[in-house]
């Protein structure tokens, strides 16, 4: 079990790191695609956050018990 939330928590922790990427990128392109997809860029990113942190903790109270 611990070995699958591993790579859950991973597999989050590189969907966080892309959409970041992808926010930062939309940045750099400019204003008119900037202001059109910087919202939902940035909620994937706290949601892809959020996720990777549930899941940490998850994983610790396995861990525990």
């Amino acid at each position: 079990m611990m070995n699958i939330l591993s790579y859950m928590i991973i597999a989050a922790v590189i969907a966080t790191v892309l959409a970041l990427g992808a926010g930062v990128a939309s940045m750099l392109k400019g204003e008119p695609y900037d202001r059109e997809h910087s919202g939902q860029l940035m909620a994937s990113r706290v949601g892809f956050q959020g996720l990777a942190l549930v899941l940490m903790l998850i994983a610790l109270l396995l861990a525990n018990s």
